[in-house]
Parts: structure tokens; sequence; C-alpha cells
């Protein structure tokens, strides 16, 4: 049995200020090792998984076959619990916009940068791309990683781009900015969020530990 087991590992891929994402986790992980890692068997040995990141699309997917993760990333997200953060939850997707790119493809659908003709608040004050900041998120439906999350808590956000799953079924969580957009998608051992969740205080914490007991 690897010494890895039981431990959770944060997937380090070159992108991203995963000190925050690993400290968010000691905070709540009751004990469990959180390692930070860019070995793909160590990914692998690990009882479940963070993929977390910020970015630009292209250099996420560039960095991630590099180091040599991609297999390691896409066994992960089918046999184990598994949270995709930010760029995370993008790169999951089969296409993104940003910068004409496949993604991984575990879920159908593309990444849509903000489209600038929707870019204004109900109020008609104009919005800036990046959205950037504290925002609502609508459960969509029942999930083991909203409990004890009220219905539109405030996480916060840093993107350009969106997803847009095919699979309206795999829809958790909608927040609006100048348009509503799909801001979590779940399915099986997966749940992915656009926000992040290590910078968003007690929501974010309360969806981390949720993450940390979760046995989809």
């Amino acid at each position: 049995m690897s010494s890895t087991a039981g431990k959770i590992a944060v997937i380090d891929y070159g992108m991203g200020n995963l000190r925050s994402v690993w400290q968010a986790l000691v905070h709540v992980a009751n004990g469990k090792e959180i390692v930070v890692t860019a070995d793909p068997a160590e990914v692998a040995a690990a009882e479940r998984v963070v993929f977390p990141g910020q970015g630009a699309m292209p250099d996420c997917m560039r960095e991630l076959d590099a180091r040599g993760l991609r297999a390691a990333v896409l066994e992960a997200a089918k046999s184990k619990p598994f949270l995709g953060i930010c760029i995370g939850l993008q790169m999951l997707f089969e296409h993104s916009e940003e910068g004409d790119v496949p993604g991984l493809g575990v879920f159908a659908g593309r990444v849509r940068r903000f489209p600038a003709d929707k870019m204004h608040s109900p109020q008609g004050d104009k919005l800036k791309v990046p959205h950037m900041g504290w925002n609502e998120v609508r459960q969509i439906r029942p999930h083991a990683l909203w409990q004890g999350i009220e219905d539109g808590a405030r996480f916060y956000f840093v993107h350009s781009y969106f997803v847009d799953p095919v699979d309206r079924d795999t829809i958790a969580g909608t927040t609006d900015y100048g348009l509503p957009f799909t801001s979590a998608v779940a399915r099986d051992n997966i749940f992915a969020i656009q926000c992040h969740p290590e910078k968003s205080a007690h929501a974010g914490l309360a969806l981390l530990a949720n993450f940390i007991q979760w046995q989809p």
C-alpha cells in the first residue's frame, strides 16, 4: 500500500497560487495529510485529488502535458473524489475559446468568453471583464458539497471565461454576471467550481471541508 493512501493530492502543474489552496485544505482537513505534487504516481496513489489553477488555458494545458500529468488527471477524474477549481474546472471541458485549445474532454461542452454585448448590470452599468470579486452561487440541485452552505452564498471569482456544458444535468450551480453562467458542475465523483473556495471565507472553507468528507 502506498504511503500516499489516505492523502489528498493537490496537483501542481506550475499554474496558480497553490499555497493558498494547500493552506485552506489543511485548515479543514481534520488531520488528513495534504500534499502538493507534480508526481503522477503520487496523484494515482492519493485518496482524493484537487485540481486547481489560474492563468491562461493554453499555458495550463501545455504545462499539464509537459509534466506528464494528463493521464493521472484523467484517471483520478474517473476513479476518486475529484475537485476542480477555476481553470481546473475549465480544463475538464472539450474546448476553450481562450487560445482555441482542446481541453481534457471529461465533460462535453466548451469554455466561452463573457460576450461584450451582455456585459451590463441590471441597472445598465457596464461590467468589466474579467469578472472579479464576490458573487452569489445559486445551487441548481442538491449535492453533498453544498451541505451547510446557504443557497446564494457569496464566493470569490476571478475569470474572463466560463463553461457551457452540453449536458445541462451536470450543472450544480449558476451565477449572474451580465448573463447567467454555469459556476459549478458535478457528476459521479467529480465536483468542479469556477470560483476560488480557498479565497471565499466561510462558504469556501465549508465546501472544502465537505469535499474532504465526501463519499461519492
